[in-house]
């Protein structure tokens, strides 16, 4: 007759020694966790950015933005709200997707808001801010003012079409399609915000 209490041949007690002695197991398993979470962190952040194509502005009202002699040198901007998002006008020295060539110079439009978590983006003049406050520096030692984040410090390259070069946003930003009426620069349509990438 068995004892109906009794564990079969093949239950095994876990003792406390036992657990003790695999006590490392944790440790070992968080550790290997974290570098694996930290490596596709970084391989995200670095190989996953997104390049601007051909713009695809969608239409919105017609909104008189500047004069064109508020913008009469590079890097000269203009801050706006456009269909409800904060936007810069900014000229630029070269010519990049979406933007126009006036005389002397070109014009292009982003929206301020960081595709990252929906910070405000705003233009950093000094590369060596960039290189301090950011931790960044154009490749090739082309410096030149930046749109940086400062939430989570990231970079966004006017001159590639507002492209997050930089930090933990992947999308690029919106493009503001840009109309010259005479002497007055119009914005007519912008780019659907991304979802965010946080």
């Amino acid at each position: 007759m068995t004892d109906p209490g009794a564990a079969g041949p093949k239950a095994r007690r876990v003792t406390r020694r036992a657990l003790l002695e695999r006590w490392w197991l944790l440790p070992v398993a968080g550790t290997v966790g974290t570098f694996g979470y930290m490596g596709w962190y970084a391989s995200r952040v670095t190989f996953a950015k997104r390049t601007p194509g051909a713009p695809a502005f969608q239409d919105a009202a017609p909104q008189r933005l500047a004069a064109l002699t508020q913008l009469g040198s590079d890097w000269a901007e203009v801050t706006f709200t456009y269909a409800g998002r904060p936007c810069t006008l900014l000229r630029l020295p070269a010519p990049t997707r979406g933007s126009v060539e006036v005389p002397g110079g070109y014009l292009a439009g982003f929206s301020r808001v960081c595709t990252h978590l929906g910070c405000n983006v705003n233009l950093v003049r000094d590369a060596e801010v960039l290189a301090f406050a950011f931790n960044y520096r154009a490749p090739g030692g082309q410096d030149h003012p930046q749109l940086g984040c400062r939430c989570h410090y990231s970079v966004f390259d006017p001159l590639k079409a507002g492209e997050a070069v930089f930090g933990k946003a992947l999308a690029p930003l919106p493009r503001v399609r840009l109309d010259v009426r005479g002497q007055d620069v119009w914005a007519t349509g912008i780019e659907p915000a991304p979802e965010y990438s946080g």
